[in-house]
C-alpha cells in the first residue's frame, strides 16, 4: 500500500498534467507493445495528450501494477488490498506473499493482453494482483463474515455477508462485464480481474503454509520461536 501511494505521489505526480500521462505510457502495460504490434517509442494518444510507448516491454507488466489512473482508482484498490491482503499474507509469510502478489498480477496482465492484443491503451493498476488476493481469500476463508455496504434505493445498509457470497458475486460481475464488453474496449480491464482471480484460486495451495492458516483460523498468534522455524520463505 505504501509503495503504491509513493508511486502515485512521486512518479505520477498525483494524477496532474503531462507528467502523469507520461508515467502511464512509460510504465504502463500496453498490450500492443507486448505483442509486438507497436514499436518502442511509438506515439499514442491518451485523452487529450500524446506520449510515446516506454519500451519496457515485459518489464511494464510489473511496473504497471504500481500505477493508477485516478485518486479513486488508487483508494478503491488499496481499500480492497487492506481488507483482504493481510489474512492472505498471514497464510504464507511475507516473502511468499510478495511473489504470490506479483505472479497473480502478471497472470492478470496476460489475461488482459489475450483479450485485447492490439490495444494501445496503457493498462495500469494493482487490481489484477488484488484480484488474485481475493481469489486466494475465497479458498482460504470462505465462511468469514465481510461487512458489506448495500444500497437499497436511497438507503445504505451495512450487512455481514460470508466471504464466498461477496467474492463470487464480485467475480460473476467481472466475468459478465468482460463478456458483454468484448471487442468494445473501455476503461476497465475486466479480463485482468478475471485472470487474476482465477490465478489466486489456482495458486494459493502452492504458496499456503497450512500451519499458518490453521493458526489464523483458530485466532492463535504464533510465537516468535514458531515463526522462526519457517525462515524467510
Amino acid at each position: 500500500i505504501a509503495a503504491n501511494g509513493l508511486v502515485w505521489l512521486v512518479i505520477q505526480q498525483a494524477g496532474v498534467g503531462q507528467g502523469f500521462v507520461e508515467s502511464l505510457c512509460a510504465y504502463g502495460a500496453i498490450p500492443g507493445e507486448l505483442t509486438g504490434r507497436l514499436s518502442p517509442g511509438e506515439p499514442i494518444a491518451v485523452g487529450p495528450y500524446t506520449c510515446r510507448t516506454g519500451g519496457l516491454a515485459y518489464g511494464s507488466v510489473v511496473t504497471s501494477m504500481f500505477l493508477h489512473g485516478s485518486w479513486m482508482h488508487l483508494i478503491g484498490n488499496m481499500w480492497f488490498l487492506w481488507v483482504f491482503g493481510n489474512n492472505v499474507e498471514d497464510s504464507m509469510g511475507h516473502a511468499r506473499y510478495v511473489v504470490f502478489y506479483l505472479l497473480c498480477g502478471a497472470l492478470a496482465a496476460g489475461a488482459h493482453v489475450l483479450s485485447s492484443p492490439g490495444s494501445t491503451v496503457p493498462t495500469v493498476g494493482a487490481s489484477g494482483a488484488i484480484s488474485g488476493i481475493m481469489g486466494a481469500y475465497l479458498v482460504l476463508y470462505p465462511h468469514v463474515r465481510v461487512h458489506t455496504m448495500i444500497f437499497l434505493g436511497i438507503f445504505l445498509r451495512i450487512v455481514p455477508l460470508t466471504a464466498w457470497a461477496v467474492l463470487l458475486l464480485w467475480f460473476g460481475f467481472q466475468l459478465l462485464s468482460g463478456v458483454l464488453t468484448a471487442g468494445v474496449g473501455g476503461g476497465v480491464a475486466f479480463w485482468a480481474h478475471v485472470g487474476g482471480f482465477v490465478a489466486g484460486v489456482v495458486l494459493i495451495k502452492l504458496f499456503e503454509k497450512p500451519v499458518l492458516t490453521g493458526a489464523k483460523r483458530a485466532g492463535r498468534q504464533l510465537s516468535r520461536e514458531e515463526m522462526g522455524r519457517f525462515g524467510p520463505w
